[in-house]
C-alpha cells in the first residue's frame, strides 16, 4: 500500500514512454555499400530489442520514483511493548525519621533505596508524596527518574515545614490515591515508608481506606522502617489491597525490600497493534539497478540511425 496512492496516477509518463519506445518505426539511413543490392538492411531484432531495453531504462526510473514519492508502506510486525505501572510513593517525613538508620537516618536510607527501585522499574511512572500531619505531593508522575532523585535535598525532616512534625497515614494514602486515579491508564501501586502509629487508621478505619484501594485497584506496599513490628492497621491496610509489609531491620534489607516488590509486581507485557512502516528498501534497488544498466548502455549500446 501506498500513503499518497495518488501520486501513482504520474505511472502512465513513464508507460506512455516506455510504449513508445518499443512501438517506434523510425526511418533507415541506406549506406552505400546496399546499393550493389548484395546486401539488404536486416532486421536485427535481436539488437534492436537489447537496444529498446536500454532507451526503455529512463521510464522505468521515473517509474520508481512516482513509487518512491508515493510513500509504499507495509505492515510490520506487532512489538510487544512493557505495561505501564503507576507508582506513588509516600514518604513520611515526621520527626522521627531523623532516627539512626545504617549509616545515615532514616529518611536517608529510605531515599537511597528507592533510588535503586527506580532503576528495576524503568519505563513506569514515579510520583512521590511527603506526609506528616499534613501531606504534599512533591513530584507528579513522571517517567523521568530525575526529576525524582533531585527532590531528595529539599525536603528533609530537618527542612519540613509545620504541620508535618506527626504521622496520618490515612489522609495521605487518600490523597495518594487522588493522584493515582487520575491516571486512566496502567496499573497502580502505593509504597508507604514509614516508622510510626498513626491514629487515622484506629476503629476500622485501615479497612475502610483498603476497600476503597482495592476498589480503585491499588496495591499498597508497606515498609516499617522501625525497630518493632509494623502496628496492625498498617498490615491490615496493605495486605487487603493485595500488598504487603515488610519489617527491614537494617539498610542492607530495606534494599532487598525494594527487590522484593519488584520481584511481585512483575510488569506485564502488553502486545501492541501492527503499524504501518516506510517500505522503500525493494524500490530502492530496483531503482538503483536500473540506473547501473543505463550507465552500462551509455558507455557503448546507444541507439544509431544505421
Amino acid at each position: 500500500m501506498f500513503g499518497r496512492p495518488w501520486l501513482l496516477l504520474l505511472l502512465a509518463l513513464p508507460v506512455l514512454h516506455v510504449y513508445w519506445v518499443w512501438t517506434r518505426r523510425g526511418g533507415r539511413v541506406a549506406m552505400p555499400f546496399d546499393s550493389d543490392g548484395r546486401r539488404r538492411l536486416g532486421s536485427g531484432g535481436l539488437m534492436r530489442a537489447l537496444l529498446a531495453f536500454g532507451e526503455s531504462l529512463p521510464g522505468l526510473l521515473l517509474a520508481v520514483a512516482v513509487m518512491l514519492l508515493a510513500l509504499p508502506q507495509e505492515l510490520a510486525a506487532p512489538r510487544q511493548k512493557r505495561a505501564l505501572t503507576n507508582i506513588q510513593f509516600l514518604v513520611d517525613i515526621s520527626g522521627s525519621m531523623t532516627a539512626s538508620f545504617g549509616g545515615g537516618s532514616r529518611y536517608d536510607a529510605s531515599m537511597a533505596a528507592i533510588n535503586e527501585f527506580l532503576d528495576f522499574r524503568d519505563g513506569d511512572s514515579f510520583g512521590l508524596t511527603f506526609f506528616g500531619n499534613n501531606y504534599l505531593h512533591w513530584v507528579p508522575l513522571t517517567s523521568d527518574p530525575s526529576a525524582f532523585r533531585n527532590s531528595i535535598p529539599f525536603m528533609r525532616p530537618e527542612n519540613a515545614p509545620p504541620g508535618f512534625g506527626g504521622t496520618e497515614i490515612g489522609k495521605a494514602v487518600l490523597g495518594a490515591r487522588e493522584v493515582l486515579t487520575s491516571r486512566s491508564d496502567g496499573d497502580r501501586m502505593m509504597i508507604l515508608i514509614t516508622d510510626g502509629f498513626s491514629s487515622d487508621l484506629s476503629n476500622g478505619a485501615e479497612m475502610v481506606i483498603a476497600k476503597r484501594l482495592r476498589k480503585d485497584a491499588i496495591k499498597l506496599f508497606a515498609v516499617n522502617i522501625q525497630e518493632s513490628e509494623a502496628p496492625g492497621p498498617i498490615v491490615n491496610l496493605a495486605r487487603t489491597t493485595g500488598g504487603e509489609v515488610f519489617n527491614p531491620g537494617d539498610s542492607d534489607a530495606l534494599s532487598s525490600v525494594f527487590t522484593q516488590i519488584d520481584e511481585m509486581t512483575k510488569a506485564e507485557m502488553e502486545q501492541g497493534t501492527s503499524e504501518l512502516v516506510d517500505w522503500f528498501f525493494p524500490f530502492s534497488i530496483a531503482g538503483l539497478s536500473a540506473l547501473g544498466l543505463l550507465g552500462l548502455f551509455l558507455l557503448g549500446w546507444r541507439h544509431t540511425p544505421w
